[in-house]
């Protein structure tokens, strides 16, 4: 019920607004979100990788229904590429991207503007030697992203997919892209979705999860698995093994700001550690699933505020 609450609040204009004009909060984003600016992401992407990690930066934005908009994304995400490069560190980022933010949704020929757009990243990306992933929203986009990731893939084939084990479907769409040079970022799901389309009870999500994990470490893709969960953890690298991976045949992904000590401890002892850190003004309804997935994080929320207060 509170995480359904969460993500309600998520999508709420009334609540945004209450919650950006709080003056108290956006010291406590900054655990989540590094900055709103390109040099922020930057920076953060040099601080993490003094430590050993690898990261993907998210510029925030979704749902975007004005072309400008999405064009200025795009701009974004070129310029951030291209300071990666100039800067020697784009061997060690690389970005995602969702296609809602590129013009996914725009009225007129929106996957159309959406791939377009997504393959000028690609291009910056190629030509900055680093890759992409195309982000998984909700269960609407599902065969849409997977369409536009097909095309991309012609032409960029190191382009990365994000499935949701909650989706009652992901198994299946594991074991179609669990090929030779195939990047696919595993993760539980943060969006509300009906119980036609997706698991309802986590322990259905977490099984889900175990069988989805098994399909892709036992294929012959690059699997990344994100998730803070120790369990799933400690599962996906028993299946790494069990199948003869070494730390470079996959990598675990985790969110910024979340469970850090985790992500310092798997790369001193020699895993492949990625960090997802999303930037922007955009920062809303990312920090409201945040919020959702774990109770812990709605607390750190809570007593931040108290004490800020």
């Amino acid at each position: 019920m509170l995480r359904s609450a969460l993500l309600a609040a998520g999508r709420s204009p009334s609540v945004r607004r209450l919650v950006e004009a709080n003056p108290l909060t956006k010291p406590v984003v900054r655990r989540f979100v590094p900055g709103t600016t390109p040099e922020d992401a930057v920076a953060a992407t040099r601080e993490l990788s003094g430590h050993g990690m690898f990261v993907t930066l998210d510029r925030l934005g979704e749902d975007t229904l004005e072309a400008g908009q999405a064009d200025a994304t795009v701009r974004d995400y070129r310029q951030v590429l291209g300071v990666l490069a100039e800067q020697g560190l784009a061997e060690r980022a690389e970005v995602s991207v969702k296609l809602s933010a590129v013009g996914q949704f725009l009225p007129k020929d929106g996957e159309k503007i959406a791939l377009d757009n997504a393959r000028l990243i690609c291009e910056a990306a190629g030509a900055a030697g680093t890759t992409v992933t195309l982000d998984m929203e909700d269960h609407t986009t599902t065969d849409s992203t997977l369409g536009i990731l097909r095309d991309l893939r012609v032409d960029f084939p190191w382009v990365g997919a994000v499935l949701q084990a909650y989706l009652r479907r992901t198994e299946q769409d594991c074991r179609d892209l669990a090929h030779a040079g195939s990047r696919v970022r595993l993760c539980k799901g943060a969006y509300a979705e009906p119980e036609s389309v997706a698991f309802q009870d986590k322990s259905e999500v977490d099984r889900s999860y175990v069988r989805c994990l098994k399909v892709l470490m036992g294929g012959e893709g690059y699997p990344m698995v994100a998730s803070h969960d120790p369990r799933m953890i400690a599962i996906a690298g028993d299946l790494a093994a069990r199948h003869g991976r070494s730390a470079a045949d996959f990598e675990y992904q985790m969110l910024y700001g979340i469970r850090p000590d985790e992500q310092r401890r798997i790369a001193a002892e020699g895993g492949r550690i990625r960090v997802y850190a999303a930037y922007g003004d955009e920062w809303y309804g990312y920090f409201m699933r945040r919020l959702a997935e774990r109770p812990a994080n709605l607390a750190f929320f809570l007593r931040s505020l108290a004490t800020q207060g």
